[in-house]
């Protein structure tokens, strides 16, 4: 029996409607079960009959994208055309049709210009709690009437083809946008009077769409794209790919960064994940909208994970996994289309606009500023004028290492301080706080202790840092002692990796520490990789220490590593009568070790002019 919801899309007894939202790939679904769940014997789509030859043989090339296109008569510069897209709904309902052997029948005016109305829409992923009943109901007193004229006249021209069908047809679904739909069951029940077409006799083509402009021409992104198209060819669950999909999206994005960049993409930890999923979906409420765009989804990328990320979520996005999974294209095929914003590079007509006869969701586009990796032309170019003769840091990352340095300095000097803790038996204050190891230890006895933990004895003037140990000298060929530019500033010595193997703009090199000593307050020391005293310690992480104690003016030196000190370095700092206060790498979150390590050095100091401009946020 129907319900009052079937009753609500019926606009006769074997005529039904489904109004979509085009370029939707969770309204695509709801036509293909749609035209599962009833015996339909014809499908209606908004398309006229002139394109019914190409439209057909293109979705039959799918997943292969391509777009079916007609140069507009009436001022020849335009062009028309049909998306043919795995997300679209019409295509859709044409690819299951065709695969069910239902009948089609393209029932729109065809004219000689056509033109094209877009909406503002709920996000369709309300299909998942409304049925689309319920969903075209709540919006039918927001959709406009028609304009008379050419929209006026295309409804009427459906409505009336529609007759024709129903009359020899037992049961027809009708596919068309969320903005017609009542205009056309209007018409449908009050016939009116038709326009005379006008004869077109313009022809159409089928074009390939170029891979690389594909998120300018399909409804989704072309990432999300490629999944539904995977359900569908793998029998996987596909009934919420604009959510999972997203999920999907941002992993392949972490691991294509780990496969270029692994030490960037090893601090994008399944917490960081977290935090960016939860942006993601902030940005996604603050815009009103159930499912994120790629906006939201590369600013969150940026501001949770920096640069490398969000510009690898942006290409990811872009990539459709079956570009090359159809036939390669026939000698007498037409070139591909380069689709832009509202234009596309048209095979041998050049630049035009085109506007498409499925039109959707109205696009807002929004700028967005991200640093692109340089191309290796332009870094060979960039090494050529490298000056090995002037160098200097970036103020900046000397800023945020000092920061941490002094962070890590007080850390040692707590450490310094608990080694002096002494308990006692509670009489008037609580001094430093309960003990309540010790007032446990002594529960039976109703005593309570405190803790005494006397003033810090001595400083610490040196602060050893090793990243990587041990440290591989193939590896950490740039070795150097920097002085301080101002009295803020420590002096520092440290080995890193080959910044000239990584140009990132002019004058512009980034490299990574593998070991760094700072020194402070500042004085000049002799270059520790020259001085002659220290030649007899074979490792970079060995002479790194050996100047840290040789230098230092404190009996204690804090040294900063991944695992605690072994006993040929507590040898070594007593040679030099200094004491280890050891801090494990771990103690610190990894994202923050991985900003601290990475560096950037400055060809002059000229270059700190534009160098803000060409280094990437981490």
């Amino acid at each position: 029996m129907p319900n009052d919801a079937d009753d609500f899309l019926t606009i006769a007894p074997n005529v039904r409607v489904l109004p979509i939202v085009h370029g939707s790939g969770d309204f695509a679904l709801r036509v293909r079960e749609e035209l599962l769940a009833r015996p339909y014997d014809a499908l209606a789509v908004p398309l006229p009959p002139s394109f019914r030859e190409d439209v057909e043989a293109a979705v039959r090339r799918l997943p292969t994208i391509s777009a079916v296109v007609r140069r507009d008569v009436a001022d020849g510069e335009g062009f028309s055309y049909v998306p043919i897209d795995p997300c679209q709904g019409v295509v859709a309902g044409i690819r299951t049709a065709l695969g069910e052997r239902i009948a089609r029948e393209f029932i729109d005016l065809d004219v000689p210009r056509f033109e094209a109305v877009h909406g503002v829409f709920p996000d369709p992923y309300a299909l998942k709690r409304v049925s689309a009943e319920r969903f075209s109901a709540a919006l039918l007193s927001a959709i406009p009437r028609p304009a008379t004229g050419f929209q006026a006249d295309r409804l009427a021209w459906m409505a009336a083809r529609l007759r024709e069908v129903a009359a020899r047809r037992k049961l027809t679904l009708l596919v068309c946008s969320i903005l017609d739909w009542p205009w056309i069951r209007e018409a449908y029940q009050r016939p009116a009077e038709l326009p005379d077409p006008e004869p077109v006799f313009a022809p159409t083509a089928a074009h390939r769409v170029d891979p690389e402009t594909l998120l300018f021409f399909l409804g989704e992104l072309p990432f999300i794209t490629a999944l539904y198209e995977r359900g569908r060819r793998e029998l996987t669950p596909d009934d919420n790919l604009s959510v999972d999909g997203v999920k999907e999206l941002v992993l392949q994005a972490r691991e294509t960064l780990r496969a270029r960049r692994p030490r960037v993409a090893e601090r994008i930890t399944p917490a960081l994940l977290a935090t960016l999923f939860r942006y993601v979906r902030n940005l996604a409420l603050i815009d009103r909208r159930l499912t994120p765009d790629l906006f939201a989804l590369v600013t969150a990328a940026k501001q949770t994970a920096g640069d490398d990320l969000a510009l690898t979520v942006a290409e990811s996005a872009r990539v459709y996994a079956y570009a090359d999974a159809g036939p390669p294209p026939d000698d007498d095929e037409p070139g591909a289309i380069r689709m832009g914003v509202g234009r596309a590079e048209v095979p041998g007509w050049g630049r035009a606009p085109m506007v498409s006869r499925l039109p959707g969701q109205a696009l807002t586009w929004r700028t967005f500023q991200l640093r692109p990796r340089p191309k290796e032309p332009e870094r060979r170019r960039w090494l050529q004028r490298w000056d090995p003769y002037g160098m200097c840091s970036w103020p900046p990352e000397d800023d945020r290492i000092e920061s941490f340095h002094r962070h890590v300095k007080d850390q040692a000097r707590a450490i310094l301080g608990a080694d002096l803790a002494r308990s006692e038996k509670f009489t008037t204050s609580v001094r430093d706080g309960l003990d309540i190891r010790e007032t446990l230890r002594n529960w039976h006895t109703g005593d309570v202790y405190v803790k005494v933990i006397p003033p810090g004895r001595g400083s610490i003037e040196v602060v050893v840092f090793l990243f990587d140990v041990p440290a591989d000298p193939k590896v950490y060929t740039n070795r150097a002692t920097w002085y301080a530019e101002h009295s803020e500033e420590s002096t520092l010595a440290f080995y890193a990796t080959d910044p000239l193997r990584n140009m990132v703009g002019p004058g512009i090199a980034q490299a990574q520490y593998g070991g760094a000593l700072f020194l402070f307050p500042a004085r000049p020391i002799p270059e520790i990789w020259t001085d002659p005293r220290l030649d007899r310690h074979d490792t970079l992480e060995g002479r790194l220490l050996a100047a840290g104690f040789l230098h230092s003016r404190d009996r204690h030196v804090a040294v900063v590593s991944p695992g605690p000190p072994p006993a040929s370095w507590r040898r070594l700092a007593r040679a030099y009568g200094r004491k280890i206060v050891h801090l494990p790498l771990k103690r610190f979150s990894g994202a923050t070790i991985e900003r601290i390590r990475t560096f950037h050095v400055l060809n002059g100091k000229h270059v700190r002019t534009y160098a803000a401009d060409y280094i990437r946020d981490q």
